[in-house]
């Protein structure tokens, strides 16, 4: 046909062809995949700067400094220059058969001492019991302490004891993440303790000892969202405080004051709670991250030591080690205290049926612990 070419190519001619069409290919891919990498780096860096720069901590406000919050409370110097605030309870110590130091929970101060609040008068005047609650650090008037560890606040709890003059032994009785605490009493001061209660003390899923289907079991219970806040605090406990306060992601609920976690019989006892009102705006005065996410980044942190690793503070039966838990605590799974209780023979353990995390509030609850520590009485 008239204006048709024919060209006759040959076989190493086609072949080069061929390479080169491969060889553009390729390159083109490698471009692709190389651009995208750079994208996926530029974007992770400028995320990370953006989270870094969110992240960026307020001061606190301190007590007592020139534009912090006043001081009202009664307080001691500790051999670090920080100050612990404090509120006493009870019979004078002087006149006192029991001297007990209660730790407050997350979110809470000095205020917030249960069973000073709803230890029945007659019992108090019967037995002599003396109670001294404290902020701690960061919490209402007590100093941050930046350095703050597992240990640092038991050694703070021995110093309080030796200032005010509880002498050489002193129960200790804490709640929630207060309760948590106690166990670095335990590994660090059992020497000064005559006795402990441990109130549905929050647990931290990473202690060594929990079987790992056990904690996972129990670490899924967990809303989404506080899975999340606590995989914040212990794996990159420097975004802690731009993860509760950011509105990109749902944050820790238990910071949120969400009922949601709440069980029947914790709803049914929020209304118990509510003179708390009067005293809420001092919990957090000096700023949220010196209290309640430092709370969070030491409770669900690296720890030095695990609780089931603990030896009896009393193998002489000088003084007992209590623990309280509610079958139904949303907030605490009942799972790991079981096993705790299994592991360390020597705690007596008290398992609520029926009860939530707030079951300290039923009326009549704390008398019965109390008798529990102080008498041995069931």
């Amino acid at each position: 046909m008239a204006g048709v070419v024919n060209r006759k190519i040959s076989a190493s001619s086609a072949r080069t062809h061929t390479r080169e069409a491969n060889q553009n290919t390729t390159v083109n891919k490698t471009s692709v995949t190389g651009m995208l990498r750079r994208s996926g780096l530029l974007f992770f860096v400028g995320f990370l700067s953006w989270a870094l720069t969110a992240a960026q901590i307020p001061a606190p406000k301190i007590c007592g400094s020139p534009k912090g919050p006043p001081v009202t409370a009664a307080r001691i110097k500790l051999s670090d220059e920080r100050h612990l605030a404090y509120k006493e309870h009870g019979v004078p110590k002087e006149k006192a058969n029991y001297k007990i130091i209660f730790v407050h929970g997350f979110d809470s101060c000095r205020h917030d001492a249960v069973i000073a609040q709803t230890l029945s008068p007659e019992i108090v005047k019967e037995l002599g019991i003396y109670i001294v609650s404290f902020d701690r650090p960061g919490y209402g008037e007590s100093d941050p302490n930046p350095k703050r560890t597992v240990k640092s606040m038991a050694l703070d709890i021995e110093e309080l004891a030796d200032q005010l003059e509880l002498g050489s032994k002193f129960y200790v009785i804490g709640i929630s993440m207060g309760g948590q605490v106690l166990w670095s009493c335990l590994k660090y001061i059992p020497h000064r303790l005559a006795g402990a209660g441990l109130l549905a003390p929050v647990v931290n899923y990473w202690w060594s000892g929990f079987p790992g289907n056990l904690s996972g079991e129990a670490y899924n219970q967990q809303f989404r969202q506080d899975q999340w806040a606590l995989r914040v605090a212990h794996y990159i406990p420097w975004l802690t405080y731009w993860w509760n306060t950011q509105k990109l992601f749902p944050s820790s609920s238990v910071a949120g004051h969400s009922t949601d976690t709440l069980s029947p019989q914790d709803q049914e006892l929020v209304p118990k709670l509510i003179q708390r009102i009067n005293h809420m705006a001092e919990v957090k005065q000096q700023g949220a991250f010196e209290s309640i996410h430092r709370d969070m980044i030491v409770g669900f942190g690296d720890w030095e030591f695990s609780p089931m690793d603990l030896e009896n503070p009393f193998p002489n039966n000088e003084g007992s080690v209590h623990l309280w838990h509610g079958d139904d605590d949303r907030i605490v799974p009942v799972t790991l205290q079981r096993y705790i209780a299994q592991q360390l023979p020597w705690i007596h353990y008290h398992e609520i049926p029926g009860a939530g995390h707030l079951f300290a509030y039923a009326d009549g609850m704390c008398d019965s612990i109390i008798k529990a520590i102080l008498t041995g009485e069931k």
